[in-house]
């Protein structure tokens, strides 16, 4: 059988605009050479609107991958899970510091500073040296206007010796351990202070407790150029105690003459040189404090 030829009714080739060396469609089942212009319009609108279709869809494709790496950004500048709690966070050590940092330390309280009364208050502590040039320094000593010259000094271990009237038995029933002198003078004015040691402050506690108006320390004269006073004449007297020291001073007049209430130098001058002792004291024990908390 002789096979149908495609002008004739035969099965003709299905022409694809998208297909390359596809036939394209004519008129007419007559090949006369002519396009058919109405097929070629038909198709390139139909091209067109492919093309019109995959841009919006492209478009829209674009639009969605965009959208979606936006929200990316957006959680990862968050830090990544808004519901992640503080243990998905990174180590400290890899999280960029951003700023100063502040330093954080352990609550302290700084210890309570030393006591100097418990220095001079029992032999153990007080361990400092100790000697007429160091509780009375220098030559000269200035308190207020009154500059004091300072005359002979004395230490001794045999307390009673130094002492006068009911005070040696006080020194000797407290174990003192050794007495330190030192005399100042001003004008016609001298001042004996004496310094008694003991163990601890209960015994220099005892000891001026147990002394009266009669407890005088001796003054300290003839050395230094310093000329008897209070040898036979009236003089006023002060005792007191600090820490493991109890201190004394005798006033009176290198004249010879007695002291009355009207003399308030004398009066001024003892109570000077006993604030000034004390003071001397109370500073050894700051000093040995000092050097403790060092």
């Amino acid at each position: 059988m002789r096979p149908m030829s495609y002008g004739q009714g035969g099965p003709q080739s299905q022409w694809d605009p998208w297909k390359p060396h596809s036939q394209q469609p004519w008129n007419s089942g007559e090949d006369d050479g002519t396009p058919d212009w109405a097929a070629l319009a038909e198709a390139s609108e139909t091209r067109n609107k492919r093309r019109k279709m995959l841009f919006i869809a492209g478009g829209a494709l674009a639009t969605v991958a965009i959208g979606t790496a936006v929200a990316v950004a957006v959680v990862s500048a968050n830090g990544g899970d808004p519901e992640a709690g503080p243990s998905n966070l990174p180590a400290t050590a890899s999280i960029p510091a951003t700023g100063t940092a502040t330093p954080s330390f352990e609550p302290t309280s700084a210890p309570p500073p030393l006591n100097p009364a418990d220095f001079i208050s029992s032999a153990e502590k007080d361990t400092a040296p100790l000697g007429p040039d160091t509780l009375f320094p220098g030559k000269q000593l200035t308190l207020g206007d009154t500059v004091y010259t300072k005359g002979a000094t004395d230490d001794t271990s045999a307390c009673a010796s130094v002492a006068g009237g009911t005070l040696p038995r006080v020194l000797t029933a407290n174990g003192c351990t050794r007495l330190l002198r030192a005399t100042y003078t001003h004008g016609d004015i001298a001042v004996t202070v004496g310094v008694a040691v003991f163990d601890d402050a209960a015994r220099a506690g005892r000891a001026k407790a147990q002394t009266d108006d009669r407890s005088i320390v001796r003054s300290l004269f003839g050395k230094g150029g310093v000329k008897p006073f209070c040898d036979g004449a009236f003089c006023r007297s002060t005792r007191n105690a600090y820490g493991r020291y109890a201190y004394f001073t005798i006033s009176g007049f290198t004249t010879g003459k007695d002291v009355t209430k009207k003399d308030t130098a004398v009066f001024g001058a003892g109570n000077s040189l006993a604030q000034f002792t004390v003071n001397q004291i109370h500073r050894r024990g700051q000093e040995q404090a000092q050097a403790a908390a060092r």
